[in-house]
């Protein structure tokens, strides 16, 4: 069976809340790598009113099978009261990659 490969997207107000995600989700071996980009201006309406804010964007490389467990670690640790938590498949990777993506996330890691 192929590996079903992720990349979940979250974004946070504050650089350090990004890190500590970040460093939460590799601790857990949830995600094989960790990216965090910004800051990013981002444009939204919240309670019925239009914001504009600057965030810092998290983008972490996982598997499919591991979504639910890294949603709940996610929702446990960010700051947001509705966080943006959005997963996309990623159609086509390397070999190499891939097997690194796996060999960083087994299970009982962590």
């Amino acid at each position: 069976m192929p590996i079903e490969a992720i990349q979940v997207i979250t974004t946070t107000a504050e650089k350090k809340d990004a890190e500590t995600l970040a460093q939460a989700v590799l601790e857990k071996r949830l995600g094989a790598c960790v990216q965090v980009g910004g800051p990013i201006e981002s444009r939204y309406w919240w309670n019925n009113r239009l914001e504009t804010a600057s965030e810092w964007t998290v983008t972490i490389k996982t598997r499919r099978d591991l979504y639910q467990p890294l949603e709940k670690l996610l929702l446990e640790l960010h700051p947001y009261d509705q966080p943006e938590i959005i997963a996309t498949a990623i159609a086509e990777a390397s070999a190499g990659y891939l097997k690194w993506l796996t060999e960083q996330v087994k299970e009982g890691k962590g």
